[in-house]
């Protein structure tokens, strides 16, 4: 299994880098937006919606509600989402702590899950974007911000499989362990510092920064183990079978999705 998720993260990094790094803004957001409803498409299904045919109306929602917030780029309603989004995510904190909450398959369940994904996606999609056309270096924060979680994911795997031994959240997620979340801590932060001393920040800015990874990371953990909660509840192991070794889209980018609004909304604060 590690020998498969190495072949094919090496596969997908250089396409993920190329297509962070070449396009204008204006055509990275709608390459991504096909991606996050792709994710979307999982997500909906591991809420307990069947239906195809009504799967595929939300997704059309979907789209079309980004194209909307793409035309109000400049308007209030990016900071808004952005604030929505990192708040969203301490809310979960507290469904990961009610772990059955919403766990029975009723109509209601569903629909509380439909809506925390668009709690989820539409934020880090607007949170994507914003990093993407910010100025001088936006492309490359982005790949930082997203460097930050693949190196949080490679630090938590290696230290949890080495090093951990008491569990973080055995009854969602069995195979997290506390040392994972400090491996992740480490080279997330790392990551950052690196990154940013090449972007030239400096002082206390650097400071901060490093400060901002660290809360990032924390909510990519609660990206993660809010995905794991959906599966234990739809009784499935991954999100779908894209990519063989890592699962399905949703399964790749639930840490993405969590991590963004949080990194987006510390940049502006920290005027990066």
């Amino acid at each position: 299994m590690l020998q498969q998720r190495v072949l094919t993260a090496l596969l997908l990094a250089p396409l993920a880098i190329l297509l962070i790094l070449l396009p204008p803004t204006w055509l990275f957001a709608p390459l991504v937006a096909v991606a996050f409803l792709a994710a979307l498409w999982e997500w909906t299904r591991l809420s307990g919606l069947r239906d195809r045919n009504v799967r595929s109306g939300l997704l059309v929602i979907g789209a079309l509600l980004f194209a909307v917030i793409w035309q109000l780029r400049d308007s209030a309603l990016w900071p808004a989402l952005l604030g929505a989004g990192t708040v969203w995510w301490g809310v979960a904190c507290l469904w990961l702590r009610h772990f059955t909450y919403a766990a029975a398959p009723t109509a209601e369940s569903r629909n509380i899950k439909l809506l925390a994904g668009v709690f989820t996606v539409f934020p880090a999609w607007v949170a994507l974007l914003a990093i993407h056309r910010s100025e001088p270096h936006g492309h490359w924060w982005t790949l930082l911000a997203l460097a930050l979680v693949w190196a949080a994911d490679i630090g938590a795997y290696f230290s949890g499989r080495f090093l951990g031994r008491r569990k973080l959240a055995p009854t969602i997620s069995p195979n997290k362990t506390w040392a994972g979340v400090y491996g992740a801590l480490a080279a997330g932060v790392a990551v950052v510092l690196a990154g940013g001393w090449l972007l030239g920040v400096r002082g206390g800015q650097l400071f901060g920064l490093a400060l901002l990874a660290v809360v990032a990371v924390g909510a990519s953990i609660v990206g993660d183990l809010l995905e794991s909660l959906f599966k234990r509840h739809a009784q499935v192991k991954d999100s779908g079978t894209l990519f063989p070794g890592h699962g399905g889209l949703l399964d790749r980018l639930d840490s993405v999705f969590a991590a963004l609004p949080v990194f987006a909304l510390g940049m502006l604060i920290l005027g990066l």
